[in-house]
């Protein structure tokens, strides 16, 4: 599991086939960018759930990161989702490290191996409460997919499309892994060189596709969106548009991968449809060092507000790249090759504290739906962004950011009724308030480059 290779995306006239998406993803905001607050009130998500939604890439199964130092740097960052290789010899590490943080993984299959063989792994960490979901093959573009005696290779994607059908089906046909979701392999619609049809879920009928229609792949598309996409240096709502389910552009998205692919130019699902594909993205981030790379205190705004715009566009769970530098695979960690947290640790520790929901049991959270609050932020810029969530006590958490590359933006957040008490919190700067209002009806905020604010009311 390394870093996708970079390559300029292809850009092709919008084609829609008609698809049957599996399940509808809540989006909470427009795709303009600015979120909809209806008279009768905005709507709360759950603070769990964005929780809940975020994960990071580690190497365990590599051999490269420890699992008891792994577990410590989760619960001080305070995510608990993993993205892993397929490795029979480390499912003990693995298991050590569920029980130590809580951790879940999401299990990448190992395309040079059987199927079998991926589900062996699959039912040990289930049996262990260890497991996510099961991910297919990694970047079969620039990692090979074997099986059953051939190799995928720039003619021809059937072995991956095989694998996948195949991985899907023992998934959903054991008994032990009832409930466990499977993500599709990544990258592989975008650069099918033959229409496989791998940039459907299941492919629909009259798709014209290599492979039969009703072919079931996924639960979930699956994306490798580098934030800084092909563009390398901080610019305007560089993670707003990298969320985009819609946006063919310079960021390696859902569009180029599910909508018009990158590669070959096979059409699959319109624009509509995109919207509402359930979706996770498997890799995405920064990286501190070398060509490209923005500074650690840049990377910790920058990285805040991937996981909230991944949220608040509807992607159910986002990976980050990765928990620990490593001089080989990359400086782009949220802690240093000593497990020591980097300014980005440190703001991801300050953001799941403020936002920590204890009344809530497990990472699910309650299942009370949340509330409504009547808000509204009049004027607001293109690129301010805000999320409404809730915690099982009934307080109200606003998210505001503004990804803006320079200057600041200067927003006031209106309450169609006043709150006897507001908290304002910058998790750059800590985990208690940085000023506090009382029986107030405005909330006046000025927000620098990628700084989250979060007001809780």
């Amino acid at each position: 599991m390394k870093k996708h290779v970079k390559r300029c995306v292809s850009i092709f006239a919008v084609s829609s086939i008609a698809s049957q998406v599996m399940a509808v993803v809540p989006v909470f905001a427009d795709t303009s960018g600015n979120a909809h607050h209806p008279e009768t009130g905005t709507t709360a998500v759950k603070v769990s759930d964005f929780l809940n939604s975020l994960g990071v890439n580690t190497h365990i199964g590599q051999g490269v990161d420890n699992a008891s130092q792994t577990a410590t740097a989760l619960n001080y960052l305070g995510i608990h989702h993993t993205r892993e290789d397929a490795n029979p010899d480390y499912v003990q590490d693995w298991i050590q490290l569920h029980k130590q943080s809580g951790d879940t993984i999401d299990l990448l299959a190992d395309g040079g191996a059987s199927v079998s063989s991926n589900i062996e792994i699959a039912d040990q960490l289930r049996k262990a409460g260890a497991l996510l979901d099961v991910e297919g093959p990694n970047e079969p573009n620039n990692q090979p997919v074997t099986y059953d005696g051939q190799t995928s290779n720039s003619s021809t994607f059937l072995p991956v499309a095989y694998f996948q059908r195949d991985l899907y089906s023992a998934v959903h046909s054991d008994p032990l892994l009832k409930g466990i979701p499977v993500f599709a392999s990544s990258e592989a619609g975008g650069s099918e060189p033959d229409n496989v049809g791998l940039q459907y879920l299941t492919i629909p009928n009259g798709a014209n596709t290599l492979m039969p229609a009703g072919t079931k792949y996924a639960d979930y598309a699956n994306t490798h969106t580098y934030v800084m996409g092909h563009v390398g240096s901080l610019i305007d709502n560089m993670a707003w548009n990298a969320s985009d389910p819609t946006l063919n552009s310079s960021w390696d998205g859902l569009y180029v991968e599910y909508g018009q692919t990158w590669n070959g130019g096979f059409s699959g699902y319109s624009d509509q449809q995109l919207k509402t594909l359930p979706r996770v993205m498997t890799e995405t981030g920064w990286n501190t060092q070398g060509s490209g790379s923005l500074s650690e205190a840049q990377q910790g705004d920058v990285l805040m507000d991937v996981y909230l715009s991944n949220f608040a566009r509807g992607w159910k769970y986002t990976f980050l790249y990765m928990l620990r530098d490593d001089p080989v695979q990359g400086y782009w960690g949220l802690v240093d090759t000593n497990y020591q947290p980097k300014p980005s640790g440190v703001d991801m520790h300050n953001l799941t504290t403020i936002l920590a929901d204890k009344g809530t049991k497990g990472q699910a959270g309650s299942k009370k739906a949340p509330g409504q609050l009547d808000y509204s932020i009049p004027n607001e810029p293109s690129t301010v962004h805000d999320l409404l969530m809730q915690k099982s006590n009934g307080e109200f958490y606003l998210a505001v950011w503004d990804e803006q590359a320079s200057g600041s933006s200067s927003v006031t957040v209106n309450l169609a009724k006043a709150s006897n008490d507001v908290e304002i919190y910058n998790p750059t700067t800590g985990t208690s308030p940085v000023q506090t209002l009382h029986h107030t009806k405005a909330i006046d905020l000025t927000l620098s480059g990628y700084e989250p604010l979060i007001i809780k009311l």
